[in-house]
């Protein structure tokens, strides 16, 4: 595995606090190792407070250049700061090594009191990846054949109502086959390591990531028959609103949101050429994770 010279770090937003002495650290650390350091150039203001002005070591990217001018992306926040950098992969992106800023951070892998020995790894070469595939959510007029939204998702898109308190109702299909119609505040799709995200909220099982699969869960169903549904991910999903003048809304990831007519069609699929490489924590596991996030699974024997 190769040596990474070109590193660029992504900063979660707002916060400048609890960045002045780690971030000043790790670029003395990367400096020290002859690394070549980039950030996203609309942070250029941000950093030059923190830095009290030294920026000399510095490089400014823009951030549709990071992923094809970095040879290992960091990112320096929660979850939230690691799936917007995911979602804008492009086909030779490079591996992901995500720090976690706050206290919850599901997926990212390290936590900022431990990452610098891993990283020290990491750049020699010594690192293994967890790879995540992105999920495509397109929407089509009936009157068109191409999409006229297209964009990607790492843990879920959410359907549900434009207007506050409305309830809608769903068709959804999978493969041509109808599944049923879904009366209630909307629907979830999400991907394994999206489980544990709005999905359990909601009711939604957890989906170990391994796990080909995708899931459906209803949101507040107006019914006690519609319960979450995992169906295998290479499986296309369909969805339309089954009544007319529905104003719906897509969000994607809780980050990327869009508006859409009744008339319109939403089809969800995984996209096999995006893969997502995180690098992987060799001291956590899955069921750890578990444990240690959402308590899952612990009790006390007596």
């Amino acid at each position: 595995m190769a040596q990474f010279k070109n590193i660029s770090i992504v900063l979660k937003p707002k916060v400048n606090s609890e960045f002045e002495s780690i971030l000043t650290n790790l670029v003395g650390w990367l400096s020290r190792r002859k690394k070549s350091i980039s950030f996203i150039d609309k942070e250029k203001e941000r950093l030059n407070k923190i830095f009290k002005g030294d920026l000399k070591n510095l490089n400014f990217i823009s951030e549709t250049e990071i992923h094809k001018s970095s040879d290992l992306i960091i990112t320096m926040g929660g979850d939230g700061t690691l799936i917007g950098v995911c979602r804008n992969i492009t086909k030779n992106s490079p591996p992901i090594f995500g720090v976690n800023m706050g206290h919850l951070g599901f997926i990212t892998e390290f936590t900022k009191a431990e990452f610098f020995d891993q990283l020290e790894e990491t750049i020699k070469g010594n690192y293994k990846i967890t790879p995540l595939n992105l999920y495509q959510v397109e929407v089509f007029s009936k009157k068109k054949e191409k999409a006229t939204f297209k964009s990607f998702f790492l843990n879920d898109v959410v359907i549900n109502n434009n207007h506050i308190s409305r309830m809608l109702t769903l068709s959804v299909e999978s493969e041509g086959e109808h599944i049923y119609n879904l009366s209630g505040d909307g629907l979830i799709i999400s991907s394994p390591i999206g489980s544990t995200a709005y999905s359990l909220a909601a009711g939604g099982p957890i989906i170990q990531p391994s796990v080909n699969a995708i899931t459906l869960t209803p949101i507040c169903a107006h019914s006690l028959t519609h319960r979450p549904l995992v169906i295998p991910d290479h499986s296309n999903v369909v969805i339309k609103a089954a009544r007319p003048d529905e104003s719906i809304k897509l969000t994607l990831d809780g980050q990327q949101a869009v508006v859409i007519s009744s008339n319109d069609i939403v089809k969800v699929t995984k996209k096999k050429a995006k893969v997502v490489q995180l690098i992987k924590n060799p001291s956590r596991t899955y069921f750890r994770t578990l444990k240690e996030k959402f308590t899952h699974g612990a009790r006390e024997i007596k």
